[in-house]
């Protein structure tokens, strides 16, 4: 098995789409062999993260196609993650993904895989790390990750992205004072999509405004207007990602934050690999039947020096 492994992530490394596919799926499951894949993973390849997320209706998955054509033509390789609602039934992804970007599914320069959210927090999948970082390993000039929507728990593709897009709408006028607190915090590109609608001038005012409050010695953080349907403005948010990755030398504080919580619960899960939860549960209730039982000195057993 350890050999299929390593064969596995060698043909990742050369662009192979299946063997990307059948890594996903062994990452995303924790299938036999994926510590071993991802034990081998080197994070040195020039791939970038682009974020594309907003709330449902913003048009996200016509501006990711809308951009995938944009860079086609700039011969650029890419894979895109789109990340979609769970079914309630068997927590696969519903794969919207798959009549939306149907035009791209045969071209060999784009890769493109759903996954579900699997009732994970933050619009994001729980393995979605794991699965970036193997998609990276593979020859890819960008890599997209389409989020589910946006709200305050939505800060992991801040940490995820090395750029993140917030796309609205018009009709999110109202919203953004509300949105000040939480995805100020997260965008370092703002769409106004939809901007043939009535309100659209009004929200990118608002949004120009917030970005002016938010500005900082490298300048003031991007507002665009798009019509991704017609591909209107795309070349400019296109301009405006190239600029942002362009400019950035160092980890960001919110990546580092992402990662130092990801080795956390990598060492936490390692840690508690021994521990039965039912076992745990039959000793607690006999403990509990003692007069001196003491909660704190029942997990003692449990802490290693």
């Amino acid at each position: 098995m350890q050999g299929n492994i390593r064969q596995i992530g060698e043909q990742v490394k050369n662009g192979s789409f299946l063997a990307l596919a059948r890594g996903i799926t062994i990452v995303e499951n924790e299938l036999d062999g994926y510590a071993s894949l991802l034990l081998n993973l080197q994070d040195n390849r020039p791939a970038r993260v682009v974020g594309i997320t907003g709330p449902p209706g913003a048009g996200k998955s016509t501006l990711v196609n809308a951009l995938l054509r944009y860079w086609l033509k700039e011969n650029k390789k890419i894979a895109v993650i789109a990340v979609d609602p769970s079914s309630p039934f068997n927590y696969g992804a519903l794969l919207g993904d798959r009549i939306r970007m149907s035009e791209f599914y045969t071209n060999p320069n784009i890769y493109i895989r759903s996954l579900a959210t699997r009732g994970a927090l933050g619009g994001l999948n729980a393995k979605i790390i794991e699965i970036t970082d193997l998609v990276k390993a593979a020859p890819f000039d960008l890599v997209l990750v389409e989020t589910v929507g946006v709200g305050q728990s939505e800060v992991e593709i801040a940490g995820l992205a090395d750029c993140t897009v917030v796309a609205l709408v018009p009709e999110a006028g109202d919203e953004v004072q509300t949105l000040k607190a939480g995805v100020m915090e997260i965008a370092d590109i703002f769409v106004v999509n939809k901007a043939e609608r009535d309100d659209a001038e009004a929200l990118y005012r608002s949004l120009r405004i917030l970005a002016h409050e938010k500005a900082t010695d490298e300048g003031e953080m991007p507002v665009i207007k798009t019509i991704a349907t017609t591909d209107a403005g795309i070349a400019e948010l296109a301009s405006a990602i190239t600029d942002h990755l362009a400019k950035q030398k160092e980890l960001p504080a919110k990546r580092l934050q992402l990662l130092a919580q990801k080795a956390w619960q990598l060492i936490q899960s390692h840690r508690m690999k021994d521990v039965d939860h039912e076992k745990l549960n039959r000793d607690l209730a006999i403990a509990m039947q003692k007069d001196d039982f003491n909660l704190y000195a029942f997990t003692r057993q449990f802490i290693k020096a």
